[in-house]
């Protein structure tokens, strides 16, 4: 993989997290994955730490601040803003609203409902972080 920043996943479900991880591995992707329950620690650790995260999963139904609040925070701040890591919504359950509301109110770069099946969610996230690799952005110089 090309960037060798993180990959954060803003998620509280912990079987998703071996499942991620899992599929991380069979894609040989190095990159680390950070994995956070909360919004407030990722945003905690997105405002402190020095590294430069390859790409932002999110979860939208989240306990706390939710997924949606998460993003609207992020746009929110100029440093992050600044930071331009790429952001996507990465959920089981999609509502149309959400979706509306992430693509004209913020800067979000995808939203994907989570396929049924292992095959399904290998096959999305390859397709994600392959775009992400081959796309210019502020974060590929």
């Amino acid at each position: 993989m090309a960037s060798s920043g993180p990959i954060i996943v803003v998620e509280d479900d912990i079987d998703d997290e071996a499942l991620f991880n899992e599929i991380l591995k069979e894609l040989s992707i190095p990159n680390k994955a950070i994995w956070f329950s909360s919004t407030e620690a990722a945003f905690h650790y997105l405002k402190t730490t020095t590294e430069k995260p390859f790409i932002i999963f999110s979860d939208v139904n989240l306990p706390g601040e939710n997924g949606i609040e998460f993003k609207r925070r992020i746009d929110g701040d100029k440093q992050l803003r600044q930071k331009s890591i790429p952001f996507v919504f990465y959920s089981t359950f999609v509502d149309q609203r959400a979706v509306n509301e992430a693509y004209t109110q913020m800067t979000v770069q995808g939203f994907f409902k989570k396929g049924s099946s292992y095959s399904e969610i290998k096959s999305e996230i390859k397709l994600i972080l392959d775009y992400w690799l081959i796309c210019e952005h502020p974060n590929t110089r």
